[in-house]
Formats: C-alpha cells, structure tokens, sequence
C-alpha cells in the first residue's frame, strides 16, 4: 500500500468513526428514516414525496437485518463515496499530496458529518452532484464521449434518487452558454447521453403520469407548509455555515476558475454555481438543497492553493489551511450534532437560537432544533402500541392508524409483535390492507387532537380507552397517545375503504 492510499484510507475509516461517535444513544433514528425503510418493503418506481432509489437501498438494508447500524452506515458510506470522489478530481486537476489531503480535511469537517447520519435521500443527492461534476470535467478534460454517457447515468439514478440534481443542469446550460465550452451543444454524444438518461428515468416519469403526479402536490404542499418560512437571509446564512473550515478554499477555486488558466476549459462551473444559487434563492429553497455544490469546488480551490503556495510561506500557509476546517468545526461539534443530552439544548438555549437551530418549519422557535425532537419518543411509542396490541382480543383483525408517517414507521420498525401500521398520510395511504376484516382499532394520536378522540372514535366500538401517550418531553411526538378501540359496532371496514380512497384522491389532485 503506497502513503496516498494510506493517508486515503485513513480518512475513510475516520469518516466512518466519526459518523457514529457524533450521536448520543438516547437519539432513535429521524421520523423521515422510518418512512424510506418502510418503502423498501413497498417497492415501486415511485413514491409521494420521493423517487424509487432509496427504496432500493432500503430492501438491501432489510436483507442485511434491518438494525440501526446498517441504516446509519448507507449515509455514511454515501460521505465515504463524496471524499472518495474528490480525491479523484483532486487527482485528475493533477493536484499533488497535500491539496488531496487538503480537499479530504474540507469535505470531512463539514455539514456532511451531520447530513450523513441521517437515513435520507439528501446524502445520495450530494454524492450525485459530485460524481456529475467529476464526469464532466473528465469529458472537458479528454472529450472522450464514455465520460459523457458516464454522466447521463449519474445524472439518471441521481434523478431516481432525488428531483434536487435538475437544479444542477438549470445551473449548468446557461453556464455552457456563457463560455467557450458552448461547443459541448454541437456534440452529439451529448444529446445522446440525455436519451440514455431519459430512458433509465422513463419508468418514474410513466409511474409518475399514471398517478397524476403527485410530485407537484408535494412540490405545492411543501412551498405552502414550509418554503413560505424560509428566510432568503438564513438561506445564505447557512450556505457560510455549512462549510465555514473551506471557504478560503471555495473563494480560491472561484477566483481560480475565472482566471486561472489550467483551469479555463472549465470556467463554466464559475457562472454555474452563481447561477443555481440564484434560482434556489428565487424560489426560497432550503439551505441544505445547495449543499451538493460545493466539494468540487473544494476540490478545484485545493489544487489551485497547492500549486500557488510554495516557497519559504509554505511550510507555514499548508499547514494553517488544513488545520483551519477543523478548527471551525468545533463550533459545528457544539451546537449541530445531537451529541449531548436534549436538556443541554435547553439549558443553554442563546446558542442554539442565535444560529437559527430552535426555528422549524413552521417559522416558530422550540426548546429543541426540529431535527432532534423528531429523533425521540420513537421507542416508548411502539412499544405503547405493543401493549395495546397484546390486549387486543384478536391481533389479526385489529387496524393499527396513525396521524402520521413517523409514528407509523416507527412503530413498524420497533415493534417487537410485526404490527403493520398505516396511515393517511404519506405513502402510507396506499398501504393499507384493505382485505383484511377489521373488529379493532389502535389509534395513534397526536397531541392535542387526541383530546378528541374518544368522542368521535368511541361511538362506533363498543369499548375504548386510551392505553398510554409518549411521555418523553423532548420529542416532537410528546403526549402522542395510543387508544384501544374494541368491537365495532358497524361495519368499519367500508368506512376505512372510503377513506382511503378520499386520502388518495387527495394526493393526486
């Protein structure tokens, strides 16, 4: 093994450690997490809210054992992949040992330390948009057309993973325009890579048709529910925090690109990224969509700084930028990382707020930054619903409904007697089981709708009573309660087929 594959493998395994070190075992997994598992067991070429290819990941998970350590090693190995892929482009710029090492230190002590612990398609996303970068500055490179048609691929199974990588090509075709690599538009490998993509994307396109396209239901809900808070200020805000130990090396790989000449074939990715900013700024995308930008850059400002920094400065220069993006990640280590009790947030919660973590989708600040809450109570809910279940009379014939995905995940992911819980929300809507004969109902309800629930549930069973409620005051889902409703006293399996069918509807409208 020569030092570069050492010094390489070094920052894998480091990567890998980190990624679990950085977590506090009182945290479950993210409500999102349990959803994407939950599709793995429901594989199609589609889904509400996301494309097919985390299901993919998802099945592999399930035949692996389905435990938490697989499921946080996907995203994980996903940041092993990005550094690996750097490290390539730092490679093929020509840069030599330190700017791979520089380049590696960067992407390693960033936001993707956090994006990475979590089971989401946002970890692919960024993987995607780094690997098309590299494939196309090594089609600028060699213009040998494989690397092309390389990154028609990416660009498909990165669309199949996550609608985010078009911002890359809306980016990017203007960029084209704008430089002399124009000449790319006279290319016919190019349109033909864009067949093949379209080709490998079609059976999402179809799958989309055919359900009316719920993307764009979920594109309105989300810009009413959530992008109509985000502030275009916190937006660029986050952009300086996410990778605050590398920007001296961003601001070096701009410069460079635009004045540099080895790097002038590839001037494009200066207008490029400008541009994809300004259109997610236009729109009020969150923060975390741009992440996906930067580790080329990184990769471009490391060479760039490699080969300018020499002489007697250097052995003073090289060292201070490698160690300056682990320097500035302690900040990060303190407040971004749910590595502490959740009382440390409310104990000291002036550092939290003046970063903007207490503020969650809803534009309203909480006691706890909102990915956090939504990584507890998980546990105690399922096993709640457990107890419920064993009570039932007839487990088979009992519907288990939940307000929402994450309980309903959960409770499938945790729940040590296979319940198989539904709801109207999500996926989730067409998964129900609509064969079975339902006498039972356990309903998971949230707070505080559930004071409610005995009033509109209760007349139609002949028993019910609530069975226990979340009762961890950090999480998101606190005072979430299980009711346990007993022998219908009509058919409610014509009500439950009925409401199905409306919450469908709803999601194709």
């Amino acid at each position: 093994m020569n030092r570069n594959t050492a010094i390489l493998l070094g920052f894998v395994v480091l990567k890998l450690a980190l990624q679990y070190f950085l977590i506090s075992p009182e945290y479950d997994l993210h409500r999102d997490e349990y959803l994407h598992l939950d599709q793995g067991r429901h594989l199609a070429w589609g889904y509400l809210s996301v494309p097919p290819f985390t299901s993919w990941v998802s099945w592999v998970i399930h035949l692996l054992g389905g435990g938490v350590f697989w499921v946080r090693l996907v995203p994980a190995l996903f940041g092993v992949l990005t550094i690996l892929t750097v490290w390539k482009t730092v490679e093929a710029l020509g840069g030599d040992l330190f700017a791979r090492i520089l380049a590696a230190t960067c992407v390693l002590f960033s936001v993707l330390l956090r994006l990475n612990q979590l089971y989401q398609p946002n970890s692919a996303d960024v993987l995607g948009w780094t690997l098309l970068y590299f494939t196309l500055i090594r089609y600028t490179a060699t213009l040998r057309p494989g690397w092309i048609y390389a990154a028609g691929v990416v660009f498909a199974f990165s669309f199949l993973n996550k609608y985010n990588i078009a911002f890359l090509a809306v980016g990017l075709v203007p960029a084209w325009v704008l430089t002399a690599q124009r000449k790319i538009f006279l290319d016919k490998h190019l349109y033909l890579a864009a067949l093949l993509a379209l080709v490998l994307v079609l059976p999402n396109l179809v799958w989309q048709y055919a359900n009316h396209f719920p993307v764009f239901h979920h594109m309105k809900e989300l810009a009413a529910t959530q992008l109509v808070n985000v502030s275009r200020a916190d937006f660029l805000k986050e952009q300086l925090i996410y990778f605050s130990g590398s920007w001296v090396v961003i601001a070096a790989a701009l410069y460079a690109l635009l004045t540099y000449k080895p790097f002038a074939s590839w001037r494009f990715l200066f207008f490029s990224i400008f541009i994809t900013l300004a259109v997610f700024l236009f729109l009020r995308a969150k923060g975390y969509y741009a992440i996906g930008l930067y580790p080329i850059y990184i990769a471009f400002g490391s060479v760039f700084l490699s080969n300018r920094v020499k002489g007697r400065w250097a052995a003073i220069i090289r060292p201070a930028l490698v160690i300056l993006p682990v320097l500035l990640f302690i900040p990060l280590y303190r407040i971004a990382f749910p590595n502490k009790r959740p009382q440390a947030f409310i104990d000291e919660p002036e550092r939290y707020r003046k970063v903007g973590m207490l503020r969650w989708e809803d534009g309203r600040e909480h006691p706890l930054p909102q990915d956090f809450a939504d990584m507890l109570g998980w546990k105690e809910l399922a096993a709640k619903v457990d107890k419920a279940y064993a009570a039932s009379p007839d487990p088979a014939a009992t519907l288990v409904l939940c307000d929402n995905y994450g309980q309903a995940g959960a409770i499938n992911f945790y729940t040590r007697r296979h319940v198989q819980a539904v709801s109207f929300n999500a996926d989730y809507v067409f998964w129900f089981d609509l064969k079975t004969k339902y006498r039972h109902l356990i309903r998971v309800k949230t707070w505080p709708e559930n004071k409610l629930e005995m009033a509109e549930t209760g007349p139609f069973f002949q028993q019910g009573f609530a069975t226990g409620a979340v009762t961890n005051r950090y999480a998101r889902e606190q005072g979430t309660t299980v009711f346990l409703f007993l022998n219908a006293k009509t058919d409610i399996n014509a009500r439950i087929r009925k409401e199905v069918a409306e919450a469908r509807e709803r999601y194709r409208e």
